[in-house]
């Protein structure tokens, strides 16, 4: 056991003193230079500046940490698809993502260690520890897909209804989208940040139907594969494009009505199981607990 703890701790002090070595190295390249060259010292950095270099040299920590875990490119392209999902487009967000499986499972490790829980059983806890601290960010990912779909569901309805008005005004789709867009930015930044996407592919020279379909793969939302859909079809025969958007967004409405009063409707039996469990043994214990403590006085005078 104290062998596995001490190779625990010779690990965790190499990453440690690697993550130092990244850290530091930028600095101790511009000292060098400055010798060399016979410049100058620059001025101090800021505060703000410090705190973007520490970041950045963490983030080549987590990145140089992630070669640790074994991986498949097919399951390299899964990560990144759910990534992309989640609003992480970054080049380096893989590599982040891999990288904080190793620090999470380090960090539970030394949670363990430091707690005590290793001595009484060491083999579970560290088992326990390694898988938990791999899981979670699945996990975390998974709740931030989750929460950034329904955003983009819920927001849906109002981007119909301000492209039907651009188009009634007067614009074209690509330029509605565009407005969309921008006025969609401040209130409803998740699908604005798409609407972006779709515009800057258009704008590269990208059908717009191509265009779309990538925005419905990217979000793997129901309701934007039906729009998208919908949108093709209305392109492909000619038909009204703001009468097919008002139609779709009272759709839309019309369904989120009807999921309200179906969560209303079963409300009344998911109480049954709070009542039941805390609040009639409450009832139960103040109407009946009097009755029951006069009943065994009585028994008890009558049996003396």
């Amino acid at each position: 056991m104290a062998i596995a703890i001490l190779a625990f701790f010779g690990v965790f002090l190499l990453i440690a003193s690697a993550g130092l070595l990244l850290f530091y190295r930028e600095t101790m390249v511009k000292r060098i230079q400055s010798v060399i060259s016979g410049n100058k010292p620059q001025p101090k950095e800021t505060i703000t500046g410090k705190l973007q270099s520490a970041s950045s040299s963490i983030g080549v920590v987590v990145e140089s940490l992630e070669k640790v875990i074994p991986k498949s490119q097919s399951e390299i392209s899964v990560v990144q698809q759910r990534l992309i999902r989640a609003g992480f487009r970054e080049d380096g967000a893989v590599k982040y993502f891999y990288g904080s499986k190793v620090v999470v499972i380090i960090a539970l490790c030394l949670v363990v260690t430091l707690t005590g829980l290793a001595a009484k059983s060491p083999l579970i806890f560290y088992i326990a520890a390694v898988g938990l601290g791999y899981l979670a960010p699945d996990f975390w990912l998974g709740r931030r897909i989750s929460s950034r779909q329904s955003r983009i569901r819920l927001t849906l309805p109002d981007l119909l209804d301000l492209l039907v008005i651009c188009v009634e005004a007067g614009l074209g789709i690509d330029q509605a989208t565009a407005r969309a867009a921008k006025e969609l930015a401040p209130t409803h930044p998740v699908i604005a940040d798409e609407l972006d996407i779709v515009v800057l592919e258009q704008r590269a020279g990208r059908p717009r139907a191509d265009a779309w379909r990538h925005m419905a793969e990217r979000t793997d939302v129901e309701v934007v594969r039906n729009l998208v859909s919908m949108l093709v079809q209305s392109e492909q025969f000619g038909t009204s494009i703001a009468k097919t958007l008002r139609t779709h967004s009272e759709t839309l409405r019309t369904q989120r009505i009807q999921t309200v009063e179906e969560m209303a409707a079963k409300t009344t039996v998911k109480l049954i199981f709070p009542l039941v469990l805390f609040i009639f043994p409450c009832l139960f214990l103040v109407t009946l607990g009097p009755a029951v403590i006069l009943m065994s006085d009585e028994f008890k005078n009558f049996l003396h």
